[in-house]
């Protein structure tokens, strides 16, 4: 059993600018190499200026709600992903997948899957 440990101020600063350094490189990836577009063109469509784009890119500012579902409407990515990384395929794929099958048929699937997680966990 893993113990809790609370990280210190710093440490929790310091894990809050690297995630917002990564989420700036993920935005710039965004605009760069699937809208090909440049800071201008970019801050125009969601709403800020060039300049504080620039900020947000380079881990020194974070976009406000309004941007980000913009981001995500221009973009095709998940909030999601847009914020922390999480890939877009993995959800996309579950979602057309269960679309296969009626609700009922995927409460009891998860309810299956709920027995085998706490099967498992009695093994542990």
């Amino acid at each position: 059993m893993r113990k809790y440990v609370k990280k210190t101020s710093f440490e929790e600063k310091e894990q809050e600018k690297k995630e917002q350094i990564e989420r700036g490189e993920r935005i710039r990836n965004i605009r760069e190499q699937e809208l090909n577009l440049n800071k201008t063109e970019m801050g125009k469509l969601i709403g800020v200026s060039s300049q504080f784009l620039g900020l947000v890119e380079d881990g020194k500012g974070n976009l406000v709600y309004k941007s980000i579902k913009k981001l995500k409407e221009i973009s095709g990515h998940s909030a999601d992903y847009i914020l922390f990384g999480i890939d877009d395929e993995v959800i996309k794929e579950t979602k057309n997948y269960i679309e296969k099958y009626s609700d009922n048929e995927i409460i009891q699937a998860m309810k299956t899957i709920k027995d085998i997680a706490l099967f498992m966990k009695k093994d542990i």
